[in-house]
């Protein structure tokens, strides 16, 4: 399966606060109140959410965003 440009956007998700991290991963709390794990590698520099107790715009890469359900 092939993505245009456009689909390689990262992805924007508001209102993630981080409530958990390891040296690989952040678990995230969505606005909607979905927890989830991220992968450090899957955050890009334009997020806001990168370590515990940081809440605000979580990006992420749009393959794991479509990945997980969340794009």
């Amino acid at each position: 399966m092939s993505y245009d440009d456009e689909d390689n956007e990262p992805v924007a998700l508001e209102s993630a606060t981080a409530v958990h991290a390891t040296e690989r991963a952040l678990r995230v709390q969505l606005g909607d109140g979905k927890l989830i794990w991220i992968p450090q590698s899957q955050i890009t520099d334009d997020s806001e959410v990168y370590a515990i107790g940081h809440t605000g715009r979580l990006v992420i890469t749009a393959w794991f965003a479509r990945k997980e359900g969340l794009a």
